[in-house]
Order: structure tokens, then C-alpha cells, then sequence
């Protein structure tokens, strides 16, 4: 009886030894996931952990097994060990600079454009669309009519580039409509013309300026309960009128004497500061700051033509 005892407890205890000495949880989940080879092994390395051990000799098969299966993992762990290393970003090509850039530096906002331009090339185009008074920016690709929004744009241009985009966006918008200006001669704020859904004309208005009324058919300050017949007829349109009279011709007389040219097309004063003599009107009409003709790719106004007889540079005049 005792030693049917000490036999089943030094089973026991060998057996407890070997499992805690030999089974790894964590090192058997990792192998089971990466090494699939070896999966079979790992099995049969449990099973045998779990059974009773009875024999040194079976221990030591054990142990050889053991180390066989850590000797490959060491062997093959190198080899196929994953690369964490992040893959670096494929870059795009700028059509302006033609330059490779990454999709940070990559100005993306055009609406429903598929073009791709840097942001430093963007801001540049954009600028220079301003400087020449171009309100309407579309997309830089000859056959792309996609339109650039302001807002898409403001940080990538100086804040008075922007608001200079920004007023010309709203004179654009006002250059076909109907406009009047406040009639004091302090003030002159431009307004445009919205008539009621009856199509009523509108007659007393407030300036949103200097907010005095004015009315709006006639021009001249408000005439409460007075036509504007005869309003004009009185003193006092007269006097507005004359005063009218004489600022507009001192207006002429000047644009005569700085030799200002007028748009033919909406009749504003435009003035050439510097540049070529081919002139875009604020109404985005071409004209020749020369001769007042409309532009064409083969213009050649008479002055041109004149200095060209003289055997002069024409070149160096336009």
C-alpha cells in the first residue's frame, strides 16, 4: 500500500513539475498563430504535458522535443517577421510646376475637378487671376470650366489678395443689374435696383450709407406726395441737376487731360497705369487702350501702324 502511494504521488508530482515547467500558454498561442508548420508539434507537445508521465525515459523525449520546436522558432522568427515600417505616400504631379509633391502640398479645392496643382503653384495662379481683375477663377486646365471657391482659397493667398477677390466677386454680381447712387454729393454710394414681385418701379429709397431718402426714379432727394415731373420742374432739381451738369463735365475735362480711355462696351473711365495697351475692362470686355477698338488677336491700331511706317519699334511703345 505505501508503495502504491509513494508511486501515484511522485507520478503526481513529476507530472505537476513538467506542465509548469513546459507548457507556455502565451509561446503556444503565438506559434499556433504564426508558425502553422509547427502546430501539429504543439499539439502533441499538450497532450503529452497533460498525461501522466511515467518514465524518465519518455521526460527526456519530452525535452528533446521541446527544444527542437524553440530551435526552429528561432530559426524562422527573422525571416518572417512582419515589417511595422509605415510605407512612405505616393506623391502627385503638379501640372503647373511639374514637380512631385506630396498629398499634404496638394491643393484640392475645386469642386468636381480631377486636376491636381501644389498648393504654392495654386496661390500664385489665383493672385494673378486678382491682379487682373478676374473674378470668376476657373480651374488652370485650358478645357476645365470647374470654378475655384474663394473660400476654399483663403488660406492659401494674403488677406488683402482676398478681399480684393472678394469685392470684385460682388461687382461682378451687381455689373448687369440696375443700379443708382445715393444723389449727396458727401456720399454717392452705388446701390442696385430690386423691383417688387408687382413690378412696381421703386421710388423712396433709404441709403444704406449715409441712410438719408432719395428717390430713385428721379434721382434727387425724396418728394414726399410730389411726382417726379414735377419735382423736376421746381427749384430745386434744377439746382441738383446743374450741380449734376457740372461734376460730370469736370469729370470729362479730366479723363481729356490725363487722356483716360473709355470701355467701349459699358462706357466706364479706365486708366492705364502700366502694361500693354490691350486693355480687360471690369465688364470683361477687350478693348485697345490706343485707339478704343475692340481687341482681336490680329489688332494692329493706326498708331501702331503709323510708328511701324516710320520705321520706329512699334514694339517698344505697346
Amino acid at each position: 500500500m505505501g508503495t502504491c502511494f509513494s508511486s501515484s504521488s511522485s507520478s503526481s508530482s513529476s507530472r505537476t513539475r513538467m506542465e509548469d515547467y513546459h507548457y507556455n500558454p502565451a509561446l503556444y498561442n503565438y506559434v499556433d498563430e504564426v508558425y502553422q508548420p509547427y502546430a501539429w508539434d504543439l499539439h502533441l507537445q499538450e497532450a503529452l504535458s497533460s498525461s501522466s508521465v511515467s518514465s524518465t525515459s519518455e521526460a527526456n523525449h519530452y525535452h528533446q522535443l521541446h527544444s527542437h520546436i524553440a530551435t526552429r522558432i528561432n530559426q524562422e522568427e527573422p525571416k518572417i517577421k512582419p515589417d511595422n515600417k509605415p510605407a512612405e505616400p505616393s506623391k502627385t504631379l503638379c501640372m503647373i510646376c511639374m514637380d512631385e509633391k506630396s498629398p499634404t502640398d496638394i491643393f484640392r479645392g475645386t469642386t468636381g475637378c480631377t486636376h491636381h496643382y501644389c498648393t504654392e503653384c495654386t496661390a500664385r495662379y489665383v493672385t494673378t487671376m486678382i491682379e487682373e481683375n478676374i473674378a470668376m477663377i476657373k480651374c488652370p486646365d485650358v478645357d476645365c470650366a470647374r470654378l475655384l471657391e474663394p473660400y476654399t482659397c483663403r488660406d492659401i493667398i494674403p488677406g488683402d489678395v482676398f478681399e480684393r477677390w472678394d469685392k470684385s466677386l460682388c461687382e461682378s454680381l451687381i455689373l448687369s443689374s440696375e443700379k443708382v447712387y445715393c444723389p449727396f454729393e458727401d456720399c454717392s454710394a452705388m446701390m442696385v435696383v430690386d423691383d417688387d414681385e408687382q413690378g412696381d418701379e421703386v421710388r423712396e429709397t433709404e441709403c444704406p450709407s449715409c441712410h438719408r431718402l432719395f428717390c430713385a426714379q428721379c434721382k434727387a432727394t425724396w418728394h414726399a406726395g410730389i411726382w417726379c415731373e414735377e419735382f423736376q420742374r421746381s427749384g430745386n432739381a434744377r439746382k441738383k441737376k446743374k450741380n449734376s451738369d457740372e461734376e460730370d463735365a469736370m469729370l470729362i475735362q479730366m479723363a481729356k487731360n490725363k487722356q483716360w480711355r473709355r470701355c467701349p462696351s459699358c462706357k466706364f473711365y479706365v486708366e492705364k497705369i502700366d502694361g500693354c495697351i490691350h486693355m480687360r475692362c471690369r465688364c470683361r470686355f477687350h478693348f485697345c487702350y490706343r485707339c478704343g477698338a475692340a481687341w482681336s488677336l490680329t489688332h494692329a491700331c493706326h498708331i501702331r501702324s503709323r510708328l511701324l511706317s516710320y520705321g520706329l519699334p512699334g514694339s517698344a511703345y505697346f
